[in-house]
């Protein structure tokens, strides 16, 4: 009896349904021999890679615009600091709002509905910002932005690992931060050439772009297999893999999974975390995801330009953009490297190769303190602070960057994905949040203190890694869920 029949009275239908095209195609894929694009499986899961992570070009925007355009926002508007510093935080409260609904809007109207729901509000929260004429609407737009980009960053990496063939998983899920770093980059590269509001005019594109480019992508798989969709899911599946491929053995492992997991209607109970198999992948993805942030990326990114400036270079933003082209450079390393070293080893080397960048920079910042500014030394110890933030953004680019958010979307049992998937991204945003509003702080009573604690920080990243994170290099997710029983 198939998953269909078993539950016929609870099946979904996806908000965004696959187009009658894949149909066709995986029916009549004689037809089809000129497109051999369209039959590469590597290709055809690339494709639709390439379109999601468009939603995560579109988060990294929203985290690099408060970097270039502060000075010219604060004048135009007049807003205090503190005023600025509320505005560059409220997209991690919006995204801690979306990060509460983005499991259970992904498991009820699916994976690519979920992403048209958050292009709608990014959209109309960049507008928002681009014509403000008061803070009410900088916030407005902002808040709204953040709602949008706290489900995509949940959505984009579950969708990513469930269509991802298990060799090319690792370097296709790093796929989701290095769009975050291009983000990042175009802001700041865009912000060196036009004013606030034509920057936030530009930040819609990505999502503008990403709404059409859902209706030509499949649905995931996993989750058409888990709502009782057994036709579509194969015929998902089918087109993933090229439509000469036998996806046979994928299949039945895929409804073995379905089938020995709890049926799908059941809640889950907080009794159910007493077994390894909920508690140990929970406990690991949000420890992770908190520690990515408790790292201080986010408040050397967001604030990256006034640290250059305390570090006496004047062309910041210029030396902004280049710590940005040089993140998406070491993501780019890290997306080839993660399927080949593994993913533990990477964040070990991630997290000590940022602690070892802190400590330059507490250093360097602790000794300008007791040297004149007008001294040789003093200008060298700037230069040294501005190579160790490089080196610690190269460091998280590494693996601190996209591995804790790709072992998220692996390890999370399907049974507790919607919710345990929330949870670790509401702790994540809201340690962004923490950072985000207290770096200007910190680094107002002291920038040598405020690395130290990053870098102590990074330090307990290591160990944790160490002793609790397990490798998912090579396996299925089916394989994953059946090592944590």
């Amino acid at each position: 009896m198939s998953c269909r029949e078993e539950n016929n009275e609870d099946v979904r239908k996806p908000f965004l349904h696959t187009g009658s095209w894949y149909r066709m195609g995986s029916r009549q894929s004689s037809m089809m021999g000129s497109s051999q694009v369209i039959r590469d499986s590597s290709i055809s899961v690339l494709a639709c890679v390439l379109i999601v992570a468009l939603g995560p070009i579109q988060f990294g925007f929203t985290c690099g615009y408060s970097s270039p355009t502060q000075i010219a926002i604060i004048k135009d508007l007049k807003l205090t600091v503190s005023e600025f510093s509320l505005f560059g935080s409220l997209s991690n409260v919006g995204a801690m709002v979306g990060a509460i609904s983005s499991g259970q809007i992904a498991e009820y109207i699916g994976r690519k509905g979920s992403l048209m729901i958050a292009a709608v509000p990014n959209i109309i929260g960049w507008l928002a910002i681009s014509f403000a004429k008061d803070p009410s609407f900088l916030y407005m737009g902002r808040l709204l932005e953040g709602f949008g980009v706290g489900i995509i960053s949940y959505v984009v990496p579950v969708y990513i690992a469930e269509i991802a063939p298990q060799n090319l998983r690792g370097g296709l899920g790093s796929v989701n931060q290095l769009s975050v770093t291009i983000g990042i980059m175009l802001a700041y590269l865009l912000g060196l050439f036009v004013n606030w509001r034509v920057l936030a005019v530009l930040g819609t594109l990505p999502c503008l772009a990403l709404i059409p480019g859902l209706f030509f992508i499949p649905e995931s798989p996993r989750w058409l297999a888990k709502m009782g969709l057994t036709e579509d899911f194969e015929t998902s599946l089918q087109v993933l893999r090229g439509f000469d491929a036998d996806i046979t053995n994928e299949v039945n492992e895929i409804k073995r999974s379905i089938a020995s997991s709890t049926n799908r209607r059941t809640a889950m109970r907080f009794a159910d975390l007493k077994h390894r198999r909920y508690w140990l992948p929970l406990m690991v993805g949000i420890v992770l995801l908190i520690l990515q942030q408790l790292g201080g990326i986010n408040g050397v990114i967001f604030y990256s330009s006034n640290i250059f400036l305390s570090a006496g270079i004047s062309s910041s933003n210029a030396a902004t953009f280049g710590v940005g082209a040089i993140q998406v450079v070491a993501t780019a390393v890290a997306t080839w490297l993660v399927d080949k070293t593994g993913r533990r080893l990477l964040l070990i080397v991630s997290s000590a190769g940022m602690a070892v960048s802190l400590l330059v920079v507490a250093v360097s910042f602790y000794l300008k303190g007791y040297v004149s500014e007008d001294s040789t030394l003093y200008g060298i110890l700037g230069i040294l602070s501005v190579v160790g933030v490089v080196f610690m953004i190269i460091s998280f680019s590494l693996g601190m960057g996209p591995i804790p958010w790709l072992i998220m979307s692996e390890i999370l049992p399907i049974k507790i994905k919607g919710l345990a998937g929330s949870t670790a991204t509401l702790a994540n945003w809201l340690f962004s949040w923490v950072i985000t509003v207290t770096a200007p702080l910190l680094m107002a009573w002291s920038s040598g203190g405020t690395f130290t604690i990053y870098m102590v920080m990074c330090a307990f990243t290591v160990a944790f890694v160490a002793i609790w994170v397990p490798e998912t290099k090579g396996r299925t997710l089916e394989e994953i869920q059946s090592s944590l029983r």
